[in-house]
């Protein structure tokens, strides 16, 4: 031990004296000014300098705000309160978004279907949008429900199909969506003449029935389209959609319900057919035909909707365009005189006043509908409205009238954002303008 020590002694001895002859080979000069101060000084700033790190370091966080705050006093707090709040907002939004839109609407489906349509609305949606892709997805959901046992023509799987269709119509593939609830229609048909007598008790031959009703008058409401413009199966699918619904409901009322048969449809769903049709007949100059539906459709509408405006509009305006019926042959008889009056034969001024009458209680009901349940089927009929009053008297001459009930057309369409109504009042501002013009000259 003591034989491993000893060269380490001897070399600090050797160092130690090698120091000393360097030392007493410095002059006095040299010597004076290694003082004690100057030689310990970097030393002596080193150790300030890790003082001073040690300071600034025990709170740096601290130091930072307080000069962020002193550059910025209004935008840096605004910052951090900015900040706060995202975060706040979306420690709420995920889980809501998660809950609601991804889980609540397929909550109903099997956890494999329900995957399937996950994925086709995540292609129904922008930036992503693809309708093929979700037309595929809309397909495997449909084969995995059938492998899962869901009723093949229950609610949800027709809620399936029904949705595929709208989304090719948004899609303005309109012919895949005939595709798609031809098909449906089809289905349902066959269903209802092999099934039906084994389920009137269930309440799904009621239920089939209803789903096949709507999916017609989806149907020739997409006849209808001006890209389509299959007129005559148009009006073969509503009339057969609303004759069918009439039929069921005559029958149910005259034999009254048989056990556990179920509802049909409601009153917000009679309305609709009946309105679907009488469109139909509009769109076609049938207004004979489409003033019946409309006002057996306003019946079944509720007085406090805004779309009872809309309905009294449309009735006003198949009144003022109604064809008025041939004079009667005068006849020869020589037979005793009936006691019995005739019967006044309607005339174009006839038919105007009842117009103009709908079209000022379409504004009356828009007036009394209540801001809770407003929306902007009242303004949209509002503006109507009182555009059509403007055309009443136009044709009837009355050119000041007509100019009023344009200008307030014009105002209410703008005040709803409704551009159709404010480009057709200027386009009646400008008709009335020419027509007096001409008055004038002539």
């Amino acid at each position: 031990m003591f034989a491993r020590s000893a060269p380490r002694v001897s070399a600090r001895a050797s160092r130690f004296a090698q120091c000393e002859a360097e030392a007493s080979s410095l002059t006095p000069r040299t010597y004076s000014k290694l003082s004690p101060r100057t030689a310990w000084r970097p030393n002596l700033v080193i150790q300030q300098s890790i003082i001073r790190r040690n300071a600034s370091g025990a709170s740096p966080s601290r130091e930072f705000w307080k000069e962020q705050v002193r550059r910025n006093p209004v935008l840096f707090p605004f910052a951090l309160i900015s900040v706060a709040g995202l975060i706040g907002w979306s420690i709420w939004y995920i889980p809501w978004y998660y809950e609601n839109v991804i889980i609540k609407p397929f909550q109903n489906y099997p956890d494999p279907v329900a995957n399937k349509l996950r994925r086709a609305m995540f292609y129904t949606r922008k930036p992503n949008e693809d309708i093929f892709e979700a037309a595929r997805y809309f397909r495997e959901a449909l084969i995995v429900a059938r492998m899962e046992g869901l009723d093949a023509f229950g609610d949800h799987v027709m809620a399936i199909k029904y949705h595929s269709a709208l989304v090719f119509e948004r899609a303005q593939m309109y012919g895949e969506a005939i595709k798609v609830l031809e098909q449906m229609r089809i289905d349902c048909e066959r269903w209802l003449e092999e099934e039906s007598d084994k389920h009137w008790n269930d309440g799904n031959r009621a239920r089939v029935l209803k789903n096949m009703i709507q999916a017609t008058v989806k149907l020739g409401q997409l006849y209808d389209i001006k890209y389509v413009r299959e007129t005559k199966n148009a009006e073969k699918r509503l009339v057969w959609a609303v004759e069918t619904m009439l039929g069921e409901l005559q029958r149910r009322e005259k034999e009254g319900l048989k056990p556990g048969e179920g509802d049909f449809m409601n009153e917000a769903e009679i309305g609709p057919t009946l309105e679907a049709l009488g469109t139909h007949y509009e769109m076609h100059d049938s207004h004979h035909l489409a003033l019946p539906l409309f006002l057996r459709a306003l019946d079944h509408c509720p007085p406090e909707s805004c779309h009872s405006v809309i309905l009294m509009n449309n009735i006003a305006t198949c009144l003022a365009q109604q064809k008025l019926p041939p004079s009667p042959p005068p006849t020869h008889s020589k037979s005793k005189e009936s006691t019995t009056p005739p019967s006044p034969v309607p005339t174009r001024a006839h038919f105007l006043a009842q117009a103009k009458t709908w079209a000022n209680q379409a504004i009356a009901r828009a007036a009394t509908i209540s801001s809770s349940t407003r929306d902007e089927e009242c303004d949209t009929g509002c503006t109507a409205a009182t555009h059509n009053l403007g055309e009443f008297a136009e044709m009837v001459g009355d050119f000041t009238e007509a100019r009023k009930f344009y200008d307030e057309a014009g105002r209410i369409a703008y005040r709803a954002g409704f551009k159709q109504g404010s480009v057709h009042a200027k386009e009646g501002l400008k008709r009335v303008e020419k027509l007096e013009k001409a008055a004038k000259s002539a």
